[in-house]
């Protein structure tokens, strides 16, 4: 593998998840009802349907989404989307239901106001069919603004103005209304203000069909005040923080807090009037922490969460046992917020599974995310001890399997799918159920061939009648067998091959040959370049040799011998041919396999590779779909083989495990295969392309931060979890498989977990985990004590056998040279572990005058950022026992960095808070010092947590570009890929040429939607591309990619290829 670069590749595995907004309009149709999704940078638009919703589009938006709203143009049954971006660009969308497209009704770009003191308002009028006009700024001259709201039922604009005088939590709050003048660009005083309100009081909620009608949400009191009507009632509440409200019809209000309890706002009306009789706080039930509801219809509503899983929720006339209303009909998950995550290969074959600590308090959990290939199982049996299996039609002509025959060490058993579309026992005229099957198949002539130990059975499927059996010869039995429609080979003991020929009643044995070695596997699949009812060639594997061989059938002539080398038994062997060309696949007993291209002509083998595809023993099956063939590796890790572009792919399935694979194709599941494990048999499909999987392990508390430890097999997590105002922190221990919480240590009093790590020590041979506290309020700014606390897995239980207390919060551990690198408050302190007393002792430290969180190192040196405008290289000295800086200090912006990462010696990579990635790369300036200059900008979008190294995919052998996976607070996961330096320049090129084809949503330019953003500096994306962009080439129209080609001046199929290439990044 190649060292990483400065040209730099950024892809999208996993989509944000997080929903900020949310609303419910009929957007695409006046017939449709749609519920609008706001997700980071993606637009969802669903269509409502009962109490079900579906997905229609996926949109992405060239800018953050920072508002959402619907809007009704003038007498339109349908609605426009007004948008808003964190880039200060407005946009206001409608969908073509003709052309089934988004049509931009207007686009504002009002980044010039950004800059106006933080108590200007920005005013953006538009007209009645949706066209933005001119904006404006006004000062307002409350101190402290907590709530803006426009009011209904005036002519003019109306605004509501909640504030307070200070910072005070229990200050006076007040409400101020203005009247805007759009003409004259003024804000003139409204027509009433309000002073006597709870001084908790934080959301305003307005009341339509009432004028200038308000609902004042506050600590320990709602109230509803009408001007108009001269009315204020108030409710008195228990103690709540209610965060924000859904409508339902204007008279009822859902509200929710941040424990995820959600209650109903009834406002009581007599006679069916406007004039409110009575306030009603009726409390439903518990739902994910919402960060917005909507009311879809029949008492179903949607609460789109940034804390946790998103739900689609019923509420019931009547409580259940535990007193709730509420009534979870579906989940969605958010990965948001994600605050860490680890890498963990756990098939040691370079393709990670992503492990993330994500929600929020209750709704914390894990998040196991792996790209692979997923199995929609249909239909499952229980079944133990299965050796093998195959399906079989009564004619080799007809379209669906019917059988299903399962081989055991001494039976036989036959299914079939029964009526109610299950698997049900059944048996086969002919076919011998008390022994062991080897091999069975539909033959010409509706017959099947059944080779057992002893003999080969050629039966009739009409009839069920024996046609004909050849036998093993006397004291010799059959090892292994292969057949297809028209041949059989097997090997007995002894090393001898066997030819038969199938015909019409008639098995006739046409050739044997007698090989110096045992054989272990054999294979005779037609190859598309042969005869189709005849194999012209035969694969066979040999035990003592450890070889792989090619014969020609019939006369079974040895073309080929192949040394595979060491001492591992082949198990399966395999001829099949993708996109054309032919291959020869080789499994060993160890989870290896080697592929060769094979000269059908000559029988030669060439271009062999060896791959890790588990730890186990292989079998292989071919298999087509979508008139492409393909070949599933059943092992450990189940693994599918397929090729592009004359390449070979491996591509994981999200299977715990699978023995043994054969299509399956019946009435019923028409493109369905059945997968053996250990004790099950399962029916199902096989998705066409790799997809993101992702499973939720509930901790019902929130994860801190993870970390894995391999040689335990675990995973060490810190996690805190809630009671009220109170707080409870732990150190976990995680099984890394099955996810079962093995171990649990409490934290001390007010003592908080911030950092893990899995280590060794010098001269020590144990494998610690290594933990970072601090003592004291939460948001306390710079905590004065923690603790280093060393933990040693004995018996899969946590043993605690040191603690250090140290003079501030321990943010960030690393093993540094067989010791411990720790960035206690704004220090990098290096401990040395004394054995055999098994203490930490400090040896040498560096003060960086800020919290420093974001620590790298690689080989001797240091990188680090943290709450200050800078990052900073360091460099240890051994012989001297110091670190110094490296002179190499730069200015970054007035932005903290929220994620760092070394990607080679000389490149640095980095993440900010204003959602920005940037590289920087070491140039020496002599007299041992170094200097950072900035090579990469590039505006992501979202808030990046986390950098790791590895691959979300299987690496493929001669793949040469390193990657980094990336996790954001929005839940999504990415990669940035190395690219060598001709790569990136044609496909900047590439980028190019797409930005002027593909037209950005809502007119918005994705060239400043990548460019690099800080609030005070604003500077083109570089040495960065979007792989979004690039890859949304393969969903183009034809002829739109013909138009790319001709400014490219390179063939689709080139183009093509080099985007194919890329997404297999990740």
């Amino acid at each position: 593998m190649t060292k990483m670069s400065s040209w730099n590749y950024v892809a999208t595995t996993h989509n944000p998840s997080s929903v900020s907004h949310s609303c419910v309009g009929n957007f695409t149709s006046p017939d449709d009802r749609n519920l609008i999704l706001a997700k980071g940078n993606r637009l969802e638009i669903h269509r409502i349907t009962g109490d079900s919703i579906s997905l229609m589009m996926d949109i992405p938006i060239y800018g953050s989404i920072q508002t959402l709203q619907k809007s009704y143009p003038g007498d339109h049954d349908s609605c426009n989307l007004v948008i808003t971006t964190k880039k200060h660009q407005i946009i206001v969308l409608q969908f073509d239901a003709k052309s089934q497209e988004l049509i931009t009704r207007a686009m504002k770009d009002v980044s010039a106001l950004k800059g106006r003191p933080p108590d200007c308002r920005e005013v953006i009028p538009f007209d009645d069919e949706g066209h933005l006009k001119d904006p404006f700024s006004k000062y307002l001259e409350e101190p402290i603004i907590l709530d803006i709201k426009f009011l209904f039922g005036y002519e003019n604009p109306t605004i509501a103005v909640l504030y307070q005088e200070c910072l005070m939590n229990d200050d006076a709050r007040y409400i101020k209304t203005y009247e805007i003048i759009l003409e004259d660009q003024q804000f003139v005083e409204g027509p009433w203000s309000l002073t006597a309100i709870d001084n908790g009081a934080h959301l305003l909620i307005p009341v339509p069909q009432t004028l200038g009608a308000v609902l004042i949400i506050g600590e320990f009191e709602i109230a509803y005040f009408d001007f108009d009507a001269k009315v204020l009632k108030r409710l008195e509440i228990s103690q709540s923080a209610f965060l924000g409200y859904g409508t339902t019809d204007g008279s009822t209000y859902h509200l929710w807090d941040i424990a995820g309890l959600l209650s109903l706002l009834i406002i009581e009306r007599e006679n069916d009037t406007a004039t409110p009789t009575n306030l009603r706080l009726v409390h439903l039930g518990e739902t994910s922490i919402a960060s917005s509801i909507s009311y879809l219809d029949n008492n179903v509503f949607f609460v789109g969460s940034s804390h946790g899983d998103s739900q689609l929720v019923m509420t019931n006339l009547h409580p259940d046992a535990e007193g709730s209303f509420l009534k979870v009909l579906k989940r969605y998950t958010n990965l948001g917020p994600m605050v860490d995550f680890c890498a963990v290969d756990l098939e040691k074959q370079g393709q990670c599974q992503v492990v993330t600590c994500s929600g929020e308090f209750k709704d914390g959990f894990l998040g196991v995310v792996q790209k692979g290939i997923g199995i929609d199982e249909q239909v499952y049996m229980k079944l133990q001890g299965i050796k093998e299996m195959w399906s079989l039609k009564t004619s080799v002509d007809e379209s669906f399997d019917t059988f299903l025959v399962v081989s055991f060490v001494s039976e036989t058993r036959v299914y079939a799918m029964n009526p109610e579309g299950k698997l049900q026992g059944t048996e086969i005229k002919g076919l011998l159920s008390q022994v062991q099957t080897l091999s069975c198949h539909s033959a010409m002539y509706s017959q099947l061939v059944q080779v057992t130990p002893n003999s080969v059975r050629l039966v009739s499927f009409t009839s069920g009648e024996l046609r004909d059996e050849w036998h093993a010869p006397v004291g010799s039995t059959v090892n292994v067998a292969t057949a297809n429609a028209s041949q059989v080979l097997l090997a007995t003991g002894g090393g001898r091959l066997v030819y038969l020929d199938i015909g019409d009643g008639k098995l006739a044995e046409k050739e044997h040959a007698d090989l110096e070695d045992e054989v272990s596997c054999l294979d005779i699949n037609l190859i598309v370049d042969d005869d189709p009812k005849y194999s012209q060639l035969a694969a066979v594997g040999t035990c003592t040799e450890i070889s792989v061989r090619v014969f020609s059938l019939p006369k079974l002539t040895l073309l080929t011998t192949e040394l595979l080398g060491g001492k591992i038994t082949p198990q399966s062997v395999l001829l099949c041919a993708f996109e054309g060309i032919s291959y020869l696949l080789c499994a060993l007993e160890d989870g290896h396999l080697f592929n060769f291209q094979l000269d059908t002509r000559t029988g030669k083998l060439k271009d062999g590779e060896k791959v890790s595809l588990g730890t186990g023993p292989i079998t292989l099956r071919a298999f087509s779909s979508k008139s492409a063939t393909q070949v599933f590796a059943a092992s450990d890790t189940p693994t599918v083989i397929s090729s592009s572009n004359e390449k070979l792919l491996y591509s994981n399935v999200n299977f715990t495990e699978v023995s043994h694979m054969c299509p399956f194709r019946s009435a019923d599941f028409p493109n369905s295969f059945a997968f053996a494990s250990d004790d099950e048999v399962t029916i199902g499909t096989i998705d066409d392309i790799q997809k993101v999987q992702v499973r939720t392990i509930s901790l019902e508390q929130q994860p801190l931060c993870i970390c894995h430890q391999k040689q335990t097999g675990t995973l060490g997590i810190c996690s805190v979890e809630k009671h009220g105002k109170s707080e409870s922190h732990f150190v976990r221990l995680v099984a890394d498989k099955t996810f079962d919480i093995l171990s649990t240590h409490p934290l001390e009093a007010s003592e908080q977990g911030c950092s893990i790590l899995s280590c060794s020590f010098t001269g020590d041979e144990n494998f610690y985990y290594c933990v970072g506290t601090k003592y004291g309020d939460p948001d306390e700014a710079f905590p004065t004590k923690g603790r280093i606390l060393v933990y040693l897995v004995k018996d899969m239980k946590l043993n605690l056998i040191y603690e250090k207390k140290t003079e501030g919060a321990v943010h960030s551990l690393h093993a540094f040279h067989g010791k411990l690198l720790a960035a206690i408050k704004i220090s990098i302190q290096l401990q040395e572990w004394i054995l055999p007393d098994l203490i930490l002792e400090a040896e040498c430290r560096y003060d960086g005058g800020a919290r420093l969180p974001c620590v790298q190192t690689r080989g001797d040196f240091i990188f680090f950022g943290g709450e200050g405008p800078s990052v900073c290289l360091l460099k240890y000295k051994h012989e001297e026992g110091v670190i110094v800086g490296q002179g190499s200090e730069w200015e970054l912006n007035p932005n903290s960095t929220s994620a760092t990462e070394i990607l080679d010696g000389d490149i640095y990579l980095g993440a900010e808070n204003r959602f920005n990635l940037f590289t920087l790369k070491k140039v020496d300036e002599g007299r041992g010092f170094s200097k950072l200059e900035v090579v990469g900008e590039y505006h992501l979008g979202e808030l990046v947590s986390r950098f790791r190294h590895g691959s979300l995919v299987m690496r493929q052998p001669d793949s040469e570009i390193p990657t980094v996976i990336f996790g954001t607070v929005g839940g999504m996961i990415g990669v940035i890929a190395s690219l060598p330096e001709e790569q990136y320049i044609l496909m900047e090129k590439f980028q190019s040429t797409l930005r002027k084809v593909i037209k950005g949503v809502g007119g918005l330019s994705h060239e400043l939607w990548r460019s690099f953003d800080n609030n005070h500096r604003t500077a083109q994306a570089r040495n960065f591309l979007d792989g979004d962009l690039i890859e949304s080439f393969l969903n183009l129209s034809r002829d739109k990619m013909d138009e790319i080609s001709t400014c490219m001046d390179v063939p689709v199929a080139e183009l093509r290829k080099k985007v194919e290439e890329l997404t297999r990044l990740h």
